[in-house]
């Protein structure tokens, strides 16, 4: 963040969704060569959210989007920008945020999407407080969403078993500077961009590509053992260099809530960083990789069960396809 800014953001409501199908490990077990202990033992999850038929993006964009506004206390009319992030969109024209806005309601927000894969939340908060530091916005919605199912291969027991469908929003308001999000950083390497990738479906695979369908190219495809190291470091990385340049330490946090990709990651970060076990949030266990959508989904989970309150410092770090990763440390 740059300390020449005397505004800032601040989270003034929070609001998620979750789709009300459940897929557990043992549903898994008999579509694909996989078991429940298999699944557990390399990511800790147990169950994921999946949309139902006739249910896609904009749906749960909606749910998200209006609990978020109504827990701030906004009328739609008042949010003058909206930001999505997400991988999964409605379709691709025109931007899925556009396609929202009037189910949100938002008629007088600029509405843009962002695409930075699991990373895409953190990487619009830190978009959203900029236009709110420079007093070019005033309420801005914010939403993680994904239907990760949508583009899953459920012939792939490596990465099929990983991904869920939910959505989480945020309405973001100025703050003076020492409240709100006080520290952000984000970083891109596309050198590793193969590593995690849906090859088939863009301008170089067109859709109706045959060929392409055949061979699987249009799904999410993961080396996940790549993955895994990259990601530790990184993650580590980014988390230590936002707290070092905010002068506050793992003593300060009153929780940290990453992405929530895999429990092996997760607790390989904290561990590295040094956080206490009580102050790691997790529910990967129940709702699954849900890319853009899994850090505010946790932190509407971690503020209901009373794990953040009002004032508490809190750090979010996120890793994705791209690469892309980031960090925020804010005061809720």
């Amino acid at each position: 963040m740059h300390d020449a800014f005397e505004t800032t953001a601040r989270i003034a409501g929070i609001g998620t969704y979750l789709p009300e199908r459940v897929l557990e490990n043992a549903d898994l077990e008999r579509m694909v060569e996989t078991s429940d202990e298999w699944i557990r033992t390399r990511t800790g999850i147990r169950e994921r959210h999946v949309v139902a038929e006739g249910e896609a993006l904009v749906d749960l964009v909606e749910r998200a989007g209006k609990a978020a506004m109504a827990d701030a206390g906004v009328a739609p009319g008042e949010i003058d920008l909206f930001l999505l992030a997400t991988a999964t969109l409605e379709q691709p024209i025109p931007a899925s945020s556009a396609i929202a806005q009037p189910r949100l309601g938002v008629v007088n927000a600029a509405c843009l999407d962002v695409s930075a894969a699991c990373s895409g939340f953190v990487f619009a908060l830190n978009v959203a407080r900029q236009f709110i530091a420079t007093g070019e916005a005033k309420n801005v919605l914010v939403i993680g969403a994904e239907c990760l199912t949508r583009f899953t291969d459920w012939t792939d027991r490596t990465t099929c078993v990983l991904f869920g469908d939910g959505a989480g929003a945020v309405v973001l308001q100025p703050a003076p500077a020492g409240d709100g999000i006080l520290r952000c950083a984000w970083k891109t390497d596309g050198t590793y961009a193969d590593l995690i990738s849906m090859p088939g479906g863009g301008c170089r695979i067109p859709p109706w590509d045959r060929e392409a369908i055949e061979q699987r190219l249009p799904f999410i495809k993961m080396r996940g053992n790549e993955v895994f190291k990259v990601a530790v470091r990184a993650l580590t990385e980014i988390s230590a260099q936002v707290m070092d340049e905010a002068g506050i330490t793992v003593d300060d946090l009153a929780l940290f809530v990453p992405h929530q990709a895999n429990l092996r990651i997760i607790t390989a970060v904290g561990s590295r960083l040094k956080i206490p076990e009580d102050k790691v949030f997790t529910n990967v266990q129940w709702v699954g990789n849900t890319s853009a959508a899994s850090i505010p989904l946790a932190l509407g989970q971690a503020v209901e069960q009373g794990r953040i309150r009002r004032g508490d410092l809190v750090l979010s770090s996120a890793f994705g396809g791209g690469f892309t990763w980031a960090s925020v440390l804010f005061r809720y």
